[in-house]
């Protein structure tokens, strides 16, 4: 009975990581297209959509909690983004485009699901290191801010945000980590972290996927 279960476990893994490879391929080539580029963008919103979706059914410790913590991500992303959108205040003067779906608050709604989804991934990539809390945190904000470092200047190109400055601030990168560490802190505390090899292989196809289209 537990062979079974496990094995059904490796093969819905394995199935989800074969479809995020499909995806992120298709995803990829259809961008660096001229032909079909503007049609991927409009469709960018998607991707997030699908890939939270993974995270869900990947997800091997089911419970309110996980779910709970996810809204929490999400209500905090999207509070966070509203205040640096309407006020400069947190990350800088920038504004979004109209790639990434509707808004909320001037902000779309799917960048609370990808707070969420970067949270959960990087920290997953974290907790094989079998530190504590407060360096878990930290080095999971950390590996964020490095996602944010490759993302900004695909983001740009794509119209997902533009910034009203000549360059992208430092203050966006000091933003990031302050705001995502008390998350991954949390994540850690509530002892919701979980190591999963579906959440490692998203976040490295990601940052995969914005190397490819920062080179070129």
């Amino acid at each position: 009975m537990q062979f079974g279960a496990i094995s059904k476990r490796h093969y819905l893994d394995v199935g989800l990581i074969g479809f995020l490879i499909i995806f992120y391929t298709v995803g990829t080539t259809g961008i660096l297209l001229p032909r079909s580029r503007e049609w991927f963008l409009d469709l960018s919103f998607l991707n997030l959509l699908l890939s939270f979706g993974v995270i869900l059914v990947a997800r091997r410790s089911k419970h309110l909690f996980f779910l709970g913590f996810l809204l929490l991500c999400f209500s905090v992303g999207m509070c966070a983004e509203w205040i640096g959108t309407k006020t400069g205040r947190l990350f800088g003067d920038y504004a979004y485009g109209e790639n990434l779906g509707p808004k909320l608050w001037g902000v779309p709604w799917v960048i609370g699901l990808n707070w969420g989804i970067l949270v959960v991934t990087a920290a997953s990539l974290v907790a094989k290191l079998r530190l504590s809390a407060l360096l878990s945190a930290v080095l999971g904000a950390a590996l964020m801010t490095l996602m944010d470092f490759f993302m900004e200047p695909v983001a740009i190109t794509s119209d997902y945000w533009s910034w009203h400055t000549a360059k992208i601030p430092i203050y966006n990168y000091v933003c990031w980590f302050g705001v995502s560490m008390p998350l991954h802190y949390l994540y850690y505390r509530f002892e919701l972290i979980e190591s999963n090899k579906v959440f490692d292989f998203l976040f490295c196809i990601l940052i995969l996927f914005f190397l490819v289209l920062n080179i070129v």
